[in-house]
C-alpha cells in the first residue's frame, strides 16, 4: 500500500486540543491549526466529542480516507490507555483508540504524545538527518521523554519520572517546577536540569539530546549552563510537534508499519 501524503494530526493536551492537516512530505501544516480549550472534567467522551469536533472541521481539507493520528498524554500500549497525567483518571485502562475511533466513525491511531513529539523532530525538526539514539525530552507540567535509534521508536518511556536524588523528576526538573518556585534560568538548570540529564547520559549514553515544550523557545537562557557529553538542543517544531507526529505515525500504520 502507498504511504499517504496527507494526515491530520490532533495532539490532546491537558489544557488544549489541537490538531490540522500535515503534508507528510515535509512536516508542514497545511492550515492553520484549529485549538479547542480541552473540557475541565476531560472525561473519553467529553475529549472524543472535541476530536471529532477538529477532524469535522478540516474535512473539506483533506483526501478522502486520509490517516488521522491522536496523542494523548499517558502511556499506550495498544490502543490501551495506561496512564492519565493532566487528564481525568477515568482514561486509565480505556480503550482510547476505539473511543476515538468510534466518534471519528473511522479507524485512527492513538499513541503518547512524547512519542509523537520525538518522531516528528527525529523527520522533520532539529534531529532530522541526525544517527544513533536521540532522546527527546519535553519539558512543561512533567517531563516527557522520547527514544529514537536510527529512526525507529521505542515507545512509552517514562523516564521523566526517574529518581534523582531522592526525587521523582519531573517535580523538581519540569518547567512547571520552575515557575511554581520561582527559580532563575541559571538556578533551574544548574540545579535541577544538570543532575536529571546527567543521570540520562550516564543511563542511556545517546548521540543527542533535543529539548521540546513551551520552554524550549528560551533555551538559550538555560541550556548553555548545562555541562554535558551529550550535545544538547532546543526542538525546532515546537508546539506542532504532537500534530505532525500523530499525522506520520498514523500514516505509517495506514502504509502497514506495525501498530504501537
Amino acid at each position: 500500500m502507498a504511504k499517504a501524503k496527507v494526515a491530520l494530526g490532533i495532539d490532546i493536551g491537558g489544557s488544549g486540543i489541537k490538531g490540522a492537516p500535515v503534508d507528510l512530505a515535509t512536516g508542514k501544516l497545511l492550515a492553520p491549526r484549529l485549538k479547542i480549550a480541552t473540557p475541565e472534567k476531560s472525561t473519553p467522551n467529553a475529549v472524543a466529542a472535541i476530536v471529532d469536533e477538529i477532524a469535522d472541521s478540516f474535512a473539506d481539507e483533506l483526501p478522502k480516507g486520509a490517516p488521522i493520528g491522536v496523542t494523548i498524554p499517558g502511556v499506550v500500549q495498544h490502543g490501551i490507555v495506561r496512564t492519565a497525567a493532566n487528564i481525568d483518571k477515568s482514561w486509565i485502562d480505556a480503550a482510547g483508540e476505539d473511543i476515538f475511533s468510534k466518534a471519528l466513525g473511522r479507524t485512527c491511531l492513538l499513541v503518547n504524545d512524547a512519542d509523537a513529539a520525538g518522531v516528528a523532530e527525529d523527520r522533520f525538526g532539529a534531529a532530522a538527518d541526525k544517527e544513533g539514539l536521540i532522546v527527546l525530552t519535553t519539558l512543561g507540567t512533567g517531563i516527557g521523554i522520547a527514544l529514537i535509534h536510527d529512526g525507529v521508536l521505542i515507545p512509552n518511556c517514562e523516564l521523566g519520572h526517574m529518581e534523582v536524588n531522592g526525587h521523582d523528576a519531573e517535580t523538581r526538573a519540569a518547567s512547571s517546577a520552575k515557575d511554581r518556585e520561582g527559580l532563575k534560568y541559571k538556578e533551574w538548570a544548574q540545579e535541577r536540569l544538570q543532575p536529571y540529564y546527567k543521570r540520562l547520559e550516564d543511563l542511556l549514553w545517546p548521540d543527542l539530546f533535543v529539548v521540546g515544550g513551551g520552554v524550549s523557545r528560551k533555551a538559550d537562557r538555560f541550556l548553555p549552563y548545562l555541562e554535558l557529553r551529550t550535545p544538547i538542543i532546543p526542538a525546532g517544531l515546537q508546539n506542532e510537534a504532537g500534530i505532525v507526529g500523530a499525522a506520520a505515525l498514523a500514516a505509517d500504520r495506514e502504509a502497514g508499519a506495525k501498530p504501537l
